[in-house]
């Protein structure tokens, strides 16, 4: 592949539509089920799946058959068949995947944006869901246009774009058993859902972790009562919970304690991640946006990669039976519910774990105290097999021609719930899993953003695997 004719054919493409077309997705709240129960008759997702498609159906792509998938009950599907192209074995298949579906608003954007308010500042693009993961469909078309435009050979071609994975991509087996003949053996799986450790080179992700997740509540009363009058004699279902937190977590250094959320860490990954903090350095902390004078967790850059890729780790993201500030009066709560989400080691298993915590935190009650943990979103992560070396020097090859530095390998500490699913059916294919969340990119949270210059260039290094791999020797 002529990698600058192919930049050049990308970077036009993405400039004069694919960026207006994000324009438009961002301004869809298509928020993903678990965060809008009525998702069906609030008409947001399919919004987002008629737009996608359209633009998708309307592209120069040589003998591409698309749908839109439907399963009663479950979110839509966008399913699209290309065949091999050129002199390229008819029967090998290229898979790859995105999502449209979006997290929910979040608080705390700056003034000037929002997350439904598209802006366009320093070559970046804020607005929720432009880069986790609408660029998906655009890009995945893009680099197989740019390969078609040479009249290079390729594999068949599969794409998978899902509406659920922000909510465990719990509808999305159903899809896969249902076009599991259409979709055939893939050899190359390419998912475009993932991060980057700079903006300065390609990124593969070679591990996800998993996540185990669950709503803990604590009832000491059947309802509030003052508390001049309770407190001393009823115990606070707050101090309750903290004591339940301590079976989880150390409180003071945040180490997850239980040892059946831990697993061993492969040489190769360690090795990995000694690479990704000698090219980043303090880069990887510094990224947050930490309030002045909090220091990072861990002692060196090693060991704040790994606690993010290949340790448990708990967040407490959502609490209820507090209320704000301004309403609280004196009054000693009947209880306390938290939103946890423990994320896992890649080998862990996620429902395994989830039903272990379950039994952890219901236990033995501090008290006497009503506890409950409601278990979902329950997910494994994923660990890569190991790189071929046709995918290695395709993407050395292409991030050198793209951005003029070297291929990185990296965990990340997100999940994808597709890719262990893949894995289990796939077991011999190769995997490009990669994406644009690099620093400050902030998916799920305010101002995110995508890079553009970055996931144009990357869309170029996408083409070329896809070249690469019609001409593999495995």
């Amino acid at each position: 592949m002529d990698q600058q004719t192919a930049q050049k054919f990308i970077d036009e493409l993405w400039a004069d539509s694919i960026v207006p077309e994000l324009v438009e997705y961002i301004k869809i709240p298509a928020k993903s089920p678990h965060f809008d129960a009525d998702w069906a008759s609030n008409g947001y997702i399919e919004a987002a799946v008629q737009q996608i498609f359209s633009w998708c159906k309307a592209q120069d792509v040589s003998g591409m058959e698309i749908e839109i998938v439907r399963l009663e009950g479950r979110t839509p599907l966008i399913f699209m068949e290309i065949p091999a192209h050129g002199a390229a074995d008819p029967n090998d298949t290229i898979l790859m995947y995105g999502h449209l579906d979006k997290q929910p608003e979040m608080s705390g954007w700056d003034d000037q944006l929002g997350p439904w308010k598209p802006v366009i500042q320093d070559d970046k693009l804020y607005g929720r869901g432009g880069a986790d993961d609408g660029y998906a469909a655009y890009a995945s078309l893009a680099a197989i246009m740019a390969v078609q435009k040479q009249d290079l050979p390729h594999a068949r071609i599969v794409v998978i774009i899902e509406a659920c994975e922000e909510s465990g991509s719990y509808d999305l087996p159903y899809y896969i058993d249902h076009l599991r003949s259409r979709v055939g053996e893939p050899s190359l799986v390419v998912c475009l859902d993932s991060g980057a450790g700079n903006y300065e080179q390609l990124w593969l992700t070679v591990s996800l972790r998993g996540m185990a997740a669950g709503t803990l509540r604590v009832d000491v009363l059947n309802e509030g009562v003052h508390s001049g009058y309770a407190s001393g004699v009823v115990p606070s279902s707050f101090r309750v919970m903290q004591q339940l937190f301590s079976r989880l977590e150390d409180q003071s250094s945040g180490k997850v304690l239980p040892e059946y959320l831990y697993a061993p860490i492969p040489e190769q990954r360690l090795e990995q991640t000694r690479a990704m903090a000698a090219a980043l350095g303090d880069q990887i902390w510094q990224a947050y946006p930490f309030v002045d004078g909090v220091e990072p967790m861990a002692d060196d850059n090693v060991e704040r990669i790994l606690n993010r890729t290949w340790r448990p780790a708990l967040s407490y993201t959502g609490v209820q039976g507090i209320p704000a500030l301004e309403n609280a009066g004196n009054v000693l709560r009947p209880y306390t519910a938290m939103k946890l989400s423990m994320r896992l080691p890649a080998t862990v298993d996620g429902e395994a774990a989830s039903q272990m915590m379950k039994q952890t935190l219901e236990v033995d009650p501090p008290a006497g105290a009503k506890v409950s943990f409601e278990t979902d979103q329950a997910a494994s992560g994923w660990n890569a097999p190991e790189v071929a070396p046709w995918l290695h020097a395709s993407l050395e090859k292409g991030s050198q021609g793209s951005y003029g530095r070297s291929v990185m390998y990296m965990g990340e500490g997100g999940t994808i719930p597709f890719m262990a699913m893949l894995g289990d059916f796939f077991p011999q294919a190769q995997f490009m899993i990669t994406g644009v969340l690099g620093p400050q990119s902030n998916a799920h949270g305010p101002n995110e953003f995508i890079h553009i210059p970055f996931a144009r260039k990357l869309t170029t290094c996408v083409a070329h695997v896809i070249t690469d791999h019609c001409q593999r020797e495995d």
